[in-house]
């Protein structure tokens, strides 16, 4: 059942630009100590609406288009949005700002898995770093204008060469965290994760910025 807007004050709400919860949670558990007294909702809570065209050249960028689109939409003055990531070292940093659509079709975790393989076939170990990405980005509007906070974060590992674990997403099974050696991403429980994802390095930059 979503939530009516108009019950919900604008001095003590976040939006969450994404209709994932576990994401709220983890969101909240990391800024609420920065910003206490705040409730936390999805987007996808308030209502339907269309996403937007992420059409920025970095992951900051991309992460301010949904949080201000979030504001445009709801009328909220306080939206929190995150843009993430797999960064190949043997790519030239690709798949980047294209991770969820590298292989043509949005979401395709599989195809794009494969074409991960597919490229990264032959490489040796030493070269087979990479990282996740995470920007998060804190819009805040009020009579005076806007104000932008940016964090920043990483989760350091490499590509495997086959997939394992059948948790998480997207490039999951094929990223071995340096944090868990042995383990791929997809290998390790959401608690496990959390604790070293580059979201929530990202999101510990923004809170000591708060």
């Amino acid at each position: 059942m979503a939530l009516d807007i108009s019950t919900l004050d604008p001095a003590k709400t976040v939006v969450v630009a994404t209709g994932n919860p576990h994401k709220v949670t983890e969101i909240e558990a990391i800024l609420a100590q920065s910003l206490p007294g705040v409730r936390f909702v999805a987007l996808g809570e308030l209502g339907n609406f269309p996403d937007p065209v992420e059409d920025g050249d970095t992951f900051a960028q991309n992460a301010y288009i949904k949080a201000a689109a979030a504001l445009d939409n709801t009328g909220l003055a306080m939206a929190v949005a995150d843009d993430s990531g797999l960064c190949v070292d043997a790519l030239d940093g690709a798949p980047g700002i294209f991770s969820a659509r590298w292989a043509g079709e949005h979401g395709n975790d599989a195809a794009n898995n494969q074409k991960l393989m597919r490229l990264m076939e032959g490489v040796p170990r030493e070269r087979r770093t990479a990282r996740f990405h995470s920007s998060v980005v804190l819009v805040e509007r009020d009579e005076d204008g806007e104000g932008v906070t940016h964090g920043e974060g990483d989760c350091e590992g490499f590509v495997g060469t086959e997939p394992r674990g059948d948790g998480g997403f997207g490039y999951d099974p094929l990223f071995l965290p340096n944090d868990t050696p042995g383990k791929t991403m997809a290998e390790l429980s959401a608690d496990e994760k959390n604790a070293i994802s580059h979201r929530f390095h990202a999101l510990q930059d923004l809170a000591q910025k708060l």
